[in-house]
């Protein structure tokens, strides 16, 4: 029954009802709005409440009735077979008073207001919609500041919304949109920027505060950005790839820089007497870089043009280069400028190609001309870079950027975990100096060459100043920690110029010698080394290197052993880490890593311990002496790591490599490992969907590397049925934990788990792709070799299924279908062989030939011959193991003396002698060379001719 005018007062009350604190009543009330929601005229209510006049002061049941119309929109928008959704009346009245309440004076409901119009307008537009922005563009000439923001805002959801749909008919319809509303919202961002600047103006001069218009105009303004900044990305192709230019890029860069210069100056004369003002320069000014760098990602060819790349790089490496003071603390807009010389320096685009030109081509190719432009650009990038700029700039990134401030000195002694997180975890994007160490690694990249030996020099010259028995902290000591961290970022390109051995010998290793509390700046900044030139550390440093991180690892200070941590694994995962030189360093290293846990706080270090023990585990053979330790260790970590699912996993993992380096000794470890996997393979436990995958990965481990099945391991197995029957994301380890169990666990098993294992089967076989079947069907082939007797009559409706798979068609074009049939095949002739009774009883079930007729599936005379067809047509498929299965197989039906077989004679006993003469592949030279082929031909027709 639909809803109607008579309803809002019911509506409005259990609105009202659904925020009140009381759950007796606000249960109630949520459960109707639950069932008012699929009911027609539900929206149109809703919407009534939004827009009554009388209601304006009442927001919080104005914005509640916003949430659910946006909810509704999400659900019942849409036409679904399972819903009879809002009908085309109601949608079209709710699309016009929408577009008739764009004038909302609260900001969170018109927020709310515009997300709604560019949901509907995701479904509608153009088809339904065709007006909607005719609309929007006709109430813009004569708004109001307050309704044109509003306008504005409901224009920039629309648009982020439409940008997103794929189809070429959509990005048509984004073109269109494009190529109307530009020019209109650049001229009135070109007059709102006049209007911004000359208020700006006023009110430095003045200390009025009451600039309300003035602020709803700069708000505008920025949403009249962000519109021009998609209509851009989104209207038009990359040129990248058109090779059109994109006029828009050329025409509006300028003019962004133009702004930019414009506003920065009242960053800092803002920042006391007009916050909201000072905090809008900061966002505008960073927003138009961001723009900027955008626009260059998306159209770089266009954004190369002389008169907008040279102006842009110019302004940013003299931000960078040479801040003034009313930009020196606004690490903000600094970090976009390294972004974007980063962008241009390391652009693809604007590097040169080496792809030469076809000789005698007509006319310009399209590479060619990406060959071309690129040259003018990377002429102009050469002008702005020569080479005594490329040195400064180089020397500002070591210099300034890199150097430790007054404010890192004391974040790193108040907490010097999250100071090491901070600075080497942290988004390079996000932070001043990461970003400064990126800029600088391009930067390096691009000019090895020219700027090895100045990083080489610095490096001196620092340590020069810097003595290692220095206890002060001083310039000379963070200029050495800066020059260290450049040298540790360029390890590859810098090897040339420096020798590792020499400067470990020489300096390095003294450095931690000195055991002043300030000398953790550079202890830290050696463990960094030590982990980034790990692949130019020869054999003959290498165990001195190990020895400094493990005196790294007990170091005082959180950040040098998380820095020493980190290095270490790297050195221990390395191609070339030598086992031999670390042997007796490994107990110490456990001792460490247990006492690093102990110490830390915060997830990411834990983690981080986690992985170096993982690690260990992995590439240290002998794990006994050090598992009394590590089953405490572990039993410990997980107790603590309740509710951290996250940090559980890497528990998990670093499990799973415990026990396979226990080996056949991994039970000493069982009374801490199974109540942990009992509780990760349970689909019932709160993490299961976070913990199930390597919770499965340490079952498979822990049943690989057991020496005998124990009666918890048996106990767990039906928990694998419960979680194939609840999705098949984990067949391939289900699949080897099956296998294991078939082998490990015996006749007992059988016994025990004989309906899990058919159900599991039977589960499986049908419901999987061929790629799934394929993983499956060597374990029944397993489970069939080793119980062939009791498993067939067990796993029946299973091998009915892989019967009717044999004789379907559909495989000849498909290699996939056809390794599932031939396995299959092969698997059914195994059961001839080595249970021939049952498979006359298998081949003649009513319930086979019911199912082969449901499945259509015709057999012209028996089952039996049917199955000797498939198996000739597919011998050629099969490796030689399950050759001699099928040709087992085929001999076993000559005997059977059926008047059919003689037809296929011929056929049988090319098959028979070809798995005769064919040997086993794996077979040695001596083994094979034994007996002549010729006897073991007559030797075969012998053996034939007395089975008939």
């Amino acid at each position: 029954m639909a809803l109607s005018a008579s309803d809002l007062p019911a509506v409005y009350a259990l609105l009202a009802n659904s925020m009140s604190g009381d759950e007796r009543v606000r249960k109630p009330a949520e459960a109707a709005l639950g069932e008012f929601e699929s009911r027609p005229g539900f929206c149109s209510c809703l919407m009534e409440v939004i827009t009554a006049k009388d209601l304006a002061p009442q927001v919080d049941v104005r914005l509640m009735a916003s949430v659910y119309f946006k909810n509704s929109v999400n659900r019942y928008w849409r036409t679904r077979r399972d819903t009879p959704g809002i009908s085309a009346d109601e949608k079209a009245h709710l699309r016009q008073k929408l577009l008739s309440h764009l004038r909302e004076e609260n900001y969170q409901i018109a927020v709310m207001l515009a997300v709604l119009i560019s949901k509907i307008a995701r479904f509608d537009y153009p088809k339904e919609w065709p007006d909607l922005f005719s609309i929007l563009g006709q109430q813009l000439q004569s708004a109001d500041t307050l309704t044109s923001h509003r306008i504005f805002m409901i224009i920039f959801r629309t648009l982020k919304e439409l940008s997103t749909k794929r189809l070429t008919s959509d990005q048509k319809n984004f073109a269109e949109i494009s190529s109307r509303f530009f020019d209109y919202c650049w001229h009135l961002w070109q007059s709102d920027v006049k209007t911004i600047l000359s208020g700006f103006s006023a009110l430095s001069q003045t200390s009025e505060q009451q600039n309300d218009e003035l602020y709803l105009t700069c708000e505008r303004w920025l949403l009249c950005l962000k519109i021009i900044r998609q209509l851009i990305i989104s209207g038009f192709p990359s040129d990248s790839k058109s090779m059109q230019e994109v006029r828009p890029v050329k025409e509006v860069s300028p003019v962004f820089l133009t702004a930019i210069q414009s506003l920065l100056p009242y960053y800092s004369s803002f920042q006391k007497g007009y916050p909201k003002f000072w905090d809008f320069v900061r966002r505008v000014c960073t927003k138009l870089m961001k723009v900027l760098i955008s626009i260059q990602g998306r159209h770089p060819y266009s954004f190369g043009d002389k008169c907008v790349l040279p102006p842009v790089m110019e302004f940013c490496l003299n931000i960078i280069i040479d801040p003034k003071a009313n930009v020196m603390s606004f690490e903000e807009f600094i970090i976009q400028c390294m972004i974007m010389v980063k962008s241009l320096l390391e652009c693809k685009e604007y590097k040169q190609s080496l792809t030469g030109r076809v000789v005698d081509e007509n006319g310009v190719s399209p590479e060619q001309m990406k060959k071309n432009i690129s040259a003018v650009i990377g002429s102009l990038l050469l002008s702005l870079l020569p080479s005594d700029r490329i040195v400064l700039l180089c020397n500002v990134l070591i210099r300034r950027y890199f150097v430790l401030t007054a404010g890192d000195l004391e974040e790193w002694y108040q907490n010097p975990e999250s100071f090491h997180h901070e600075q080497d975890m942290v988004q390079w994007t996000e932070k001043l100096r990461p970003c400064a160490e990126a800029l600088y690694i391009v930067l390096f990249e691009n000019n090895s060459q020219l700027l090895g030996p100045v990083v080489v020099s610095i490096l001196q010259e620092a340590m020069n100043g810097c003595p290692t028995s220095t206890m002060e902290v001083t310039p000379g000591l963070l200029l050495k920690d800066a020059a260290y961290g450049a040298a540790a970022y360029v390890y590859y390109e810098l090897s040339n110029y420096l020798s590792f051995k020499d400067w470990f010998n020489g300096a390095l290793s003294l450095e931690l010698s000195n055991d002043h509390p300030n000398m953790r700046i550079i202890h830290r900044k050696v463990a960094l080394i030590l982990g980034h030139w790990v692949s130019e550390i020869k054999d003959d440093t290498k165990r001195p290197v190990y020895c400094a991180l493990i005196k790294l690892l007990q170091h005082k200070d959180l950040a040098v052993r998380l820095a020493a941590c980190r290095s270490l694994c790297s050195h221990i995962e390395d191609a070339n880490f030598l086992q031999s030189e670390f042997t007796d360093l490994v107990a110490i290293c456990f001792n460490l890593c247990f006492n690093l846990v102990e110490d830390v706080q915060e997830f990411d270090s834990k983690v981080q311990v986690l992985n170096l023990i993982s690690v260990l585990l992995a590439y240290v053979n002998d794990m006994v002496p050090f598992s009394s330790k590590l089953i405490e260790f572990f039993q410990k970590v997980w107790e603590e790591s309740s509710g951290e699912s996250l940090l559980q996993i890497q528990i998990l993992i670093g499990l799973r490599n415990f026990v396979i380096a226990l080996g056949y000794q991994s039970p000493i470890c069982y009374n801490m490992l199974l109540p942990i996997l009992e509780k990760g393979i349970d689909i019932n436990s709160p993490d299961e969907l976070n913990l199930l995958e390597d919770s499965m990965l340490l079952w498979e481990a822990a049943i690989s590397h057991a020496p005998s099945m124990v009666p918890q391991l048996l106990s767990y197995f039906p928990c694998l049925v419960e979680i194939m029957e609840r999705s098949f994301d984990h067949l391939q380890v289900a699949v080897n934990i099956i296998e294991g169990y078939i082998i490990l666990g015996g006749l007992e098993f059988l016994r025990t788990h004989a309906s899990s294992i058919a159900k599991l089967l039977d589960l499986i076989v049908g419901n999987v792709n061929d790629r799934g079947l394929l993983s499956t069907l060597p374990v029944i082939d397993v489970l069939i070799q080793c119980f062939p007797v009791e498993v067939p009559p067990l796993i029946n409706s299973t091998l009915q299924k892989l019967i009717i798979m044999c004789l379907s068609g559909g495989d000849d074009r498909d290699p996939s279908k056809t390794a599932v049939k031939s396995s299959a095949a092969v698997i059914i002739a195994r059961i001839l062989v080595m249970n021939t009774s049952y498979f006359a009883q298998l081949t003649s079930e009513p319930s086979l030939f019911l199912s082969l007729q449901n499945t259509g599936v015709k057999v012209k005379e028996s089952v039996l011959l049917c199955l000797v067809d498939t198996w000739l047509d597919k011998v050629d498929n099969v490796g030689s193991i399950q050759k001699k299965t099928l040709g087992l197989a085929l001999s076993i039906i000559l005997t059977l003396r059926m008047p059919q077989v003689l037809d296929k004679l011929d056929q049988i006993l090319s098959v028979c002698t070809s798995v005769i003469m064919g040997g086993n592949d794996e077979a040695n030279e001596e083994e094979s060379g034994l007996v002549p082929k010729h006897a073991a031909l007559s030797g075969s027709l012998n053996c034939i001719k007395l089975l008939l």
